[in-house]
């Protein structure tokens, strides 16, 4: 999300969660342009007054430089930072050791896992202890945003006690195949690119008549 309308639009649907992608070969990326233009009314530059009530801000990022995505996650007092490149334990570890408690206390980190098969479910174990949550996306050459589904069956592999976000290009027309899936760790699904007019820029028709139909 990037446009302020959209999102002042978007928010008004009861989502839990908003992402903003810091990843530079995103479509979707987050440029100084659109803070300049009022990107996410009363959030940039630390002068956010959070509430509970609030959507909780997620950032994206994908390999980044420790430093820099240090400085997205302070300027825009993020709730999340969703890790969907290659991030070791190791950097995880650092991470939070810089943010908690002195800069954002109460971040929480999401890591993504790309899917295709069973195997690749496994890989949650690497961060076991080490996240808040994870996001099981579909496995492809892009990083992420593939707009394709992976086959769900294959979490009835995953044995973890993380929560986890369904994710992989969840559309209009899967309502009911978000409502046969089935697993107690599963607290969300990500909507993205099935519900965009272009990129970052999300329809919010589909997503309130998606959201309303989920919720019945």
């Amino acid at each position: 999300m990037r446009d302020p309308e959209n999102i002042q639009a978007v928010k008004e649907l009861g989502i839990d969660l908003m992402g903003l992608i810091f990843w530079p070969k995103s479509p979707r990326y987050v440029r100084s342009v659109h803070v300049k233009a009022g990107i996410i009314p009363n959030m940039a530059n630390g002068k956010v007054a959070k509430s509970a009530n609030m959507v909780k801000r997620v950032g994206v990022f994908v390999d980044e430089m420790p430093q820099t995505l240090i400085t997205h996650a302070y300027n825009y007092k993020l709730d999340y930072i969703q890790l969907h490149g290659s991030e070791s334990p190791i950097y995880i570890d650092n991470l939070k050791r810089t943010l908690i408690p002195d800069i954002l206390p109460d971040v929480k980190i999401i890591k993504a896992l790309s899917i295709r098969e069973a195997d690749d479910v496994k890989r949650w174990r690497e961060y076991e202890g080490k996240v808040d949550m994870l996001l099981f996306d579909t496995k492809c050459k892009c990083v992420g945003g593939s707009g394709e589904h992976f086959d769900w069956t294959v979490l009835s592999q995953y044995d973890g006690n993380i929560p986890f976000l369904l994710s992989g290009g969840i559309g209009p027309d899967d309502v009911e195949r978000i409502r046969e899936f089935n697993h107690p760790m599963c607290k969300g699904i990500d909507l993205n690119s099935k519900f965009e007019d272009e990129p970052g820029l999300k329809n919010v028709g589909k997503l309130d008549e998606f959201i309303k139909a989920i919720r019945k």
